[in-house]
């Protein structure tokens, strides 16, 4: 499905906005007949994080995305962008926002350039300058004159970024933004959005890529069956709920130690032959205490860290399912 975003901007539109919460979610709820897409919503993103919007197919992350772009119409709730509700000042609120969703919408019988100019006559007018830079900031300068149709997937991606960007937008809503890039184009990306939070915008992003979620997010929303499973920031995510991993020689001897203590009662070796636990007062320096007074010398102590994928896959029951 091609889908594309555009608005005619108010004149003189007021950018007084100050609040913390960019983009809110209140009750949303949107239901196609008998079937719930997304379920009493309450999300809020803040001002100059870019948090990660995830869930498997069918999760409800594009119907939500819709509805905060006023594309579609909630069955109950309402939608929040920078203080003002979508339903009822979308024509002054929705030019600060830039959107790509889905497949971007381009001409490809076109060059680059003329693409942008295309979108920006339809946007009111947008000054050559910032062509120029939104050209820079997706890496296309070198390739503006060439037709769209010669473009490859990534490169049409990035011209899709560089058509949100137009309007210098307070916040930027991007639907799989890295969809066909290879790695050095994924890193061009990342850096990218790590610039414009820089500057003071926010980026709400839904992509199926964890590792790079897991790389490029401050905070992560995971969504399931239309539903809000979890809220939290990377660290906390993948912390591996307090434990540690001690490489020592006599590991099994140290495991079978550990394990006659309460607080390393669920200790393990890993596959690796390091043993996993927690530690006496919750601390590293109390395990190596420990372990030292036992006898066991550990190589090194470090904190146990999960993939965002693993504990994605638990939060959502999906099993080997796709996660997009």
């Amino acid at each position: 499905m091609v889908e594309k975003v555009m608005t005619v901007p108010e004149m003189n539109t007021p950018r007084t906005f100050t609040g913390d919460i960019v983009l809110r979610t209140n009750n949303l709820t949107k239901q196609y007949g008998k079937r719930v897409a997304v379920n009493n919503l309450n999300l809020e993103v803040r001002r100059g994080e870019i948090m990660g919007f995830l869930g498997p197919n069918g999760a409800g992350k594009t119907t939500t995305i819709r509805m905060a772009l006023g594309l579609i119409a909630p069955t109950a709730g309402s939608v929040e962008i920078l203080g003002q509700e979508v339903a009822t000042h979308g024509s002054r609120i929705l030019p600060r926002v830039g959107a790509l969703v889905e497949t971007p919408a381009l001409y490809l019988y076109m060059s680059g350039r003329n693409n942008l100019r295309a979108v920006a006559s339809v946007l009111g007018g947008v000054p050559r300058s910032r062509i120029d830079a939104v050209l820079d900031l997706v890496g296309l300068r070198a390739r503006q004159k060439d037709r769209v149709r010669t473009y490859s997937l990534g490169m049409k991606q990035r011209l899709g970024v560089a058509i949100a960007l137009l309007q210098d937008p307070d916040l930027l809503i991007l639907d799989e933004p890295a969809n066909g890039l290879d790695p050095a184009g994924i890193v061009e990306m990342r850096d990218l959005m790590h610039r414009l939070t820089a500057e003071g915008k926010t980026v709400f992003i839904s992509s199926h890529l964890l590792t790079e979620v897991q790389q490029i997010c401050t905070r992560v929303s995971i969504i399931n069956l239309g539903e809000l499973v979890k809220v939290s920031t990377i660290e906390d995510l993948i912390s591996g709920h307090g434990e540690f991993v001690v490489t020592l020689e006599r590991a099994q001897e140290a495991l079978a130690l550990v394990k006659a203590h309460p607080w390393g009662k669920d200790a393990r070796l890993d596959t690796r032959g390091a043993l996993v636990t927690t530690a006496p007062g919750k601390r590293g320096r109390d395990l190596n205490l420990f372990l030292v007074d036992a006898g066991f010398a550990p190589d090194t102590i470090a904190q146990s860290t999960q993939d965002l994928e693993q504990v994605f896959l638990e939060l959502t029951n999906s099993g080997t399912g796709e996660i997009q």
